[in-house]
């Protein structure tokens, strides 16, 4: 990240004075690791949503490998999933010992393909795995009717998505297995860290010993392990920062949007004013009901520019306008290759992910920003548009 005081970045937490005064008075404490502001954190997110279940992990990759040792999934299963996603979707499908079976995204919302799901269920299909990428979930009602018909678990990967929802029901208030990361770039951060939303109490707890090596206390003194876990408890000093972002949520949440209303109305007016109408610069589903903006991207016309995405991505860093890529197709990774996937296998996995770009959107931004940054990035498509 830049020094520069005016650069800004594709992303950035946001702590007030409340949320650092509880993490110095955790600090003074002397309980810093799991104790009783983690239970509170974990009160409070079962409360969020309508009092389901909830453990907290410290990180996201550890909420969804846990999420497929509770489902019982393993060697020999498959587990259909997306191939645009954070490569942890899929490594730890790979790390539990079974396969990833990555199904093509829709280019509209870039959210694995629910109509090219049922053709990919085996014998050997234990779950399915979607991925709501930067907080916009797929269609809920499709998704439960094809699990519930060949009998799958759903782990939802809503990394992205707290705050999202469907049909007004909050994403994690209903479904299977949900889970969700609270690293530092997501809507609500705990710095790292994660949580899980169960169906009953057994798989909850049953997820509290994979948590911590696998253990149950009895008594005082009493304590045994029947299970192999490891180590992913999250802490208290996580935990507060948590309970002070769930208290800033709908103020982050108003924000995100509002800033998200102004790129549609902004990038627009600058394609315009640059005669470049006939650019298919690709904006994202434009929905205000059940997005939690958690990104603004959009896909860029390579074919139409005579430069790839890094020259752009470079020439808006030159700018002060930091970018990100979320997320190449996990498919053209060595250790993917070398097991024998394919990018031509998803055609539109390939190419979303070779041309998708991560604007800046956070609620520190102020509203001069976006015209900035719409202005730079246009600017730019000018200079390299092969007219």
């Amino acid at each position: 990240m830049s020094n520069d005081p005016s650069f800004i970045p594709f992303t950035r937490p946001s702590f007030n004075q409340e949320t650092i005064d509880a993490v110095a008075d955790v600090l003074h404490s002397g309980w810093v690791t799991s104790g009783p502001k983690l239970a509170e954190f974990e009160a409070a997110l079962s409360a969020y949503f309508g009092g389901r279940p909830v453990r907290c992990f410290a990180n996201g990759t550890a909420t969804m490998k846990i999420a497929l040792q509770v489902a019982d999934i393993g060697a020999g299963d498959e587990v259909i999933t997306t191939p645009i996603s954070w490569v942890a979707t899929s490594n730890v499908i790979l790390s539990v010992g079974a396969t990833p079976i990555f199904v093509d995204i829709d280019p509209i919302t870039r959210n694995i393909d629910l109509n090219k799901i049922t053709a990919t269920i085996t014998s050997k299909t234990r779950a399915i795995m979607p991925v709501y990428l930067a907080g916009l979930p797929v269609d809920m009602d499709q998704l439960y009717s094809i699990a519930k018909q060949h009998n799958l678990r759903v782990i939802e990967d809503a990394a992205q998505a707290f705050g999202s929802k469907w049909h007004d029901k909050k994403i994690g208030s209903f479904g299977d297995l949900v889970s969700f990361s609270f690293q530092a770039n997501k809507n609500l951060t705990t710095v790292e860290g994660g949580c899980l939303v169960f169906n009953n109490d057994a798989e909850a707890k049953l997820a509290e010993k994979f948590r911590l090596q696998g253990l149950t206390r009895q008594g005082i003194d009493g304590m045994d392990v029947d299970v192999l876990g490891g180590k992913d408890n999250l802490t208290d000093v996580n935990a507060v920062i948590g309970l002070q972002q769930l208290k800033q949520l709908p103020t982050y949440q108003a924000r995100r949007a509002a800033l998200a209303h102004q790129y549609f109305d902004t990038v627009r007016t600058e394609l315009k004013s640059a005669g470049l109408e006939s650019l298919k610069l690709e904006l994202p589903v434009e929905n205000f009901t059940d997005s939690n903006w958690h990104m603004f991207q959009v896909v860029l016309p390579l074919e139409q520019l005579n430069c790839d995405r890094a020259q752009v991505m470079t020439e808006l860093k030159d700018l002060g306008i930091g970018t990100g890529v979320h997320y190449p197709a996990i498919t053209g990774f060595t250790l993917y290759k070398n097991q024998g996937y394919k990018t031509s296998d998803t055609p539109i996995a390939e190419r979303i992910g070779r041309s998708i770009l991560t604007l800046p959107l956070f609620p520190g931004m102020a509203d001069k920003d976006i015209g900035r940054i719409a202005g730079g990035l246009v600017r730019i498509l000018k200079k390299h548009y092969k007219n």
